[in-house]
């Protein structure tokens, strides 16, 4: 299979079942913010290499688990209203995710004050993965009737507030310093 096919080289490119769209169709752009907070979880990731922690693989996986999810999010979102979704998110997948916020939710400090995105380079990463999430859910409550029975915008509201306890998990327990708002500047 070759990488490149030049079926774009005109600013269209296919949605699932092959309709062709402009690569700024809403639609593409979900989807493709969707592609970068997967590419920025998985840098969020590649700073856990080299570090020591009891909880690591266990938290890699859920975080594998979110990336799959997310690309099959993609994949809805890619797909035209009157065709057949192959895969759909479920409720228990925006459960997953409340589940693993309260859990870990437990073992933080709760907050007294905003908190700037710093601390290990994972959880900065996080923070970061975090606000692209919100940028492709305000771009598929753009989509509105198109995704009329979809879960994708509650899904990666969800996620957001999952990334955030995710970026406070890492930094609690790679000992990274958060650093609170300052109120009086």
């Amino acid at each position: 299979m070759r990488i490149y096919t030049r079926s774009g080289d005109k600013g269209k490119t296919s949605l699932i079942y092959g309709e062709r769209v402009p690569k700024n169709d809403l639609r593409v752009e979900a989807y493709g913010i969707c592609d970068e907070a997967n590419s920025m979880i998985g840098l969020a990731l590649s700073f856990l290499d080299d570090v020591d922690w009891d909880g690591k693989a266990e938290f890699q996986e859920k975080m594998h688990r979110v990336q799959t999810i997310i690309f099959h999010a993609g994949s809805e979102l890619a797909t035209p209203k009157d065709k057949e979704v192959t895969w759909k998110l479920k409720q228990e997948h925006i459960q997953e995710l409340e589940d693993q916020i309260d859990e870990w939710d437990a073992q933080l400090e709760p907050l007294k004050n905003f908190i700037l995105p710093s601390g290990h380079r994972a959880s900065s990463s996080l923070h970061m993965a975090r606000t692209i999430v919100r940028r492709a859910e305000r771009t598929a409550v753009s989509l509105g009737e198109e995704l009329e029975n979809s879960l994708v915008c509650p899904y990666l509201n969800r996620l957001s507030d999952f990334l955030f306890v995710a970026a406070r998990f890492v930094n609690k327990n790679l000992s990274g310093d958060e650093k609170p708002l300052i109120v009086d500047i």
